[in-house]
């Protein structure tokens, strides 16, 4: 089923990427690709007056030993010369891939020909129907990138006991505002985030998950304190008596990959009609959390994939905090979970 308020939805933001009925535009996805996704993208795509080209993968077995969730890096593509020849020769790309090209091996070839890509969470698209199009997060994502380009260390601090330090040396700084307008140019809905990757050797300190924050790899909230000891980027000790610790420590061991303890990035979130909130009233298959990632106030903390330092794994958790104070050499950007004046809405 497609709802007609889901197709509207997609069209305007199709529309705020500056789409034209002459561009090319792909829909991209694979065989476990939530079908009223695809479905809603292509009815979008045709509203918007292109001609949709499906560009559909088959969807690799999971070797384990888990499952995988919620990393940005689709694994689908496999460096498929067919899918990645039409992906090169499209304008547009809507990314209705299940884990989605964020970190994808591919990404660099396909944004490097000029395509645009927006990627779309994974959950069931009656989402974005709280997702309204606000133009003003573009400007307020750029004063943050802007911001951040600027500095060269970051410190986030928290009353649960976090102590964090970010030398942003040779670090990739970027935002996503959640539409695309310039050619190989990527973008996630819903947008709202700041985000740096930084370079090997860089972070430092302690990441306490309070209850409350969130782990979007499990999609629960953090029940019990959890400290996490960070040396030279990787996770070296994980602290903490409850269930949430045990469970980190096993599926961080499980995959065998010392990169999914390392950070793959550090940011913010700016996106006010995203909400905390949210997750618990949907079952887990329905939703991907990519609002998590992205509500006001938020400082995301990221381990596994970083491409700035050389790193691409499968094991991987974004984890969202509440109530943290991050500073860009010494300038306040989030207070205790609130955005600075600068950079909240008029």
């Amino acid at each position: 089923m497609v709802e007609s308020t889901w197709v509207k939805r997609y069209a305007e933001q199709f529309e705020a990427c500056e789409l034209l009925a002459s561009e090319t535009a792909v829909v991209l996805s694979e065989t476990r690709s939530r079908p009223e996704i695809v479905r809603t993208a292509r009815l979008a795509l045709s509203l918007c007056g292109t001609a949709p080209v499906d560009v559909v993968v088959t969807t690799p077995a999971n070797p384990g030993p888990l499952p995988i969730r919620s990393t940005g890096a689709s694994v689908a593509l496999a460096g498929n010369r067919a899918a990645l020849g039409a992906l090169m020769s499209a304008d547009f790309i809507v990314d209705c891939t299940v884990e989605g090209l964020l970190h994808a091996p591919e990404l660099g070839r396909i944004l490097d020909s000029g395509a645009r890509v927006l990627m779309v969470s994974n959950e069931h698209p009656e989402n974005t129907e709280r997702w309204p199009h606000d133009p003003s997060l573009a400007d307020r994502v750029s004063t943050g990138v802007a911001w951040l380009e600027r500095a060269e260390k970051m410190e986030v601090a928290s009353e649960a006991g976090t102590d964090l330090t970010v030398d942003l040396t040779g670090a990739a700084r970027a935002g996503s505002h959640g539409w695309c307008t310039e050619a190989g140019t990527i973008a996630h809905w819903p947008g709202g985030l700041v985000l740096a990757f930084p370079a090997a050797g860089t972070v430092n300190g302690k990441v306490v998950l309070a209850p409350g924050d969130v782990n979007l790899t499990f999609k629960e909230y953090i029940r019990d304190p959890v400290t996490l000891t960070v040396a030279d980027d990787y996770i070296t000790d994980i602290e903490g008596r409850g269930v949430d610790a045990e469970m980190l420590r096993s599926y961080l061991a499980a995959f065998e990959e010392p990169e999914a303890c390392a950070v793959s990035h550090v940011g913010w979130g700016m996106n006010t009609s995203a909400r905390w909130e949210a997750m618990a009233l949907w079952d887990k298959a329905d939703h991907n959390g990519t609002e998590l990632r992205a509500f006001a106030g938020n400082f995301l903390y990221s381990t596994g994939a970083n491409e700035v330092a050389g790193r691409f794994c499968r094991g991987h958790f974004d984890l969202p905090m509440r109530g943290c104070t991050v500073l860009l050499d010494g300038r306040p950007t989030v207070v205790a979970g609130q955005l600075a004046p600068e950079l909240q809405p008029d």
